[in-house]
């Protein structure tokens, strides 16, 4: 078996290894410098998330919610077949769309 060498060398291993990795890592303008802007990157900002945008809270706001979103897919659908349709007529006129 080893000395006690060995385990005064294992006794500062497990009581100084924690504390010198929570004095370097706990240090705040560390976490300023390298957590926040891996953060940010993550996850989206305060402006982005449905907590600060205009929830609706009731269900006739829900509804007209849903009516608005229903519109505006609706517009994009006729759009998209309006835009189809022009390149129907353009590859019938011998004029090929590339998607």
């Amino acid at each position: 078996m080893a000395g006690p060498n060995l385990e005064v060398f294992k006794f500062a291993v497990y009581v100084f290894l924690p504390v010198a990795v929570f004095l370097h890592y706990g240090d705040p303008d560390w976490y300023t410098r390298n957590v926040l802007p891996y953060k940010e990157r993550i996850f989206p900002s305060e402006e982005r998330t449905l907590r600060s945008s205009n929830m609706p809270t009731n269900h006739v706001a829900v509804r007209q919610e849903l009516e608005r979103i229903k519109m505006e897919k609706a517009a994009r659908r006729a759009q998209r077949e309006q835009e189809d349709g022009l390149g129907d007529a353009a590859s019938s006129e011998g004029v090929t769309r590339l998607v």
